[in-house]
């Protein structure tokens, strides 16, 4: 069985487990807190960031991108006609184009900043940068998420799924990242129907339930966290 080193709220975690369980893969997770930079966990991954999957025989594959490439090198074939990376080279491009959107602008607008501010400072000592929130950075990440939605109701206008006709990388990724923001009640899902309806088919999937499951201790979710329906 493969291990997952992960944090429950890392957006990039959250990535790594929807495309293993989509995969049908159950790997045993371990959770990790980056900020305390264990000396065992910097071994497999000196960057010291989540995830890290680790192999049976222990090979250890950093970082959600390298896995989602890994994971479908090695068992993306399994998946037939339904694989999440697609084989035509022009769809892996859209794929990958989006991946980088979500896994890196996005992040770096909306998720890295809501995520460490209101849920990993908590658990942070002042040692490792906890503290207060930084409002600023709050209002900040909770304005750009408008323009993010906006632009996934732009895609979902135009295709079934957001790099084309099926289920990919794509959607997992903006979910996984988008999932997190929702825990916190600061997704504005009134903004863009289109949106929330493709956000309700994905977080209707099997794939889902275990991130749905999630909690922060001390800190309930938005209410319609885990309700399918919205």
């Amino acid at each position: 069985m493969a291990t997952l080193h992960h944090s429950p709220f890392c957006p990039h975690s959250r990535f790594v487990r929807l495309v293993m369980a989509e995969m049908g893969m159950e790997p045993h997770l371990v959770e990790e807190r980056p900020w305390e930079r264990r000396d065992e966990f910097l071994m497999m991954n000196p960057a010291g960031t989540t995830p890290v999957l680790v192999e049976e025989g222990g090979l250890a594959v950093p970082g959600s991108g390298v896995i989602a490439e890994y994971l479908d090198e090695t068992r993306g074939l399994g998946l037939s006609g339904i694989r999440l990376l697609p084989e035509s080279p022009a769809a892996r491009v859209e794929v990958r184009r989006l991946l980088d959107w979500f896994l890196q602008k996005f992040d770096q607008e909306v998720t890295g900043y809501l995520v460490t501010e209101k849920i990993h400072k908590r658990f942070m000592t002042s040692q490792y940068g906890g503290g207060p929130p930084d409002m600023n950075a709050i209002r900040a990440a909770r304005s750009n998420v408008r323009y993010h939605l906006k632009y996934i109701g732009y895609l979902i206008s135009r295709r079934n799924w957001l790099a084309g006709g099926s289920l990919t990388y794509a959607d997992l990724a903006a979910a996984a990242h988008l999932s997190c923001v929702d825990y916190l009640g600061d997704v504005p899902w009134d903004e863009d129907e289109m949106a929330r309806n493709w956000y309700a088919r994905v977080k209707s999937r099997p794939s889902f339930r275990s991130l749905l499951a999630d909690r922060v201790a001390g800190m309930a979710p938005a209410d319609h966290y885990a309700d399918l329906d919205f």
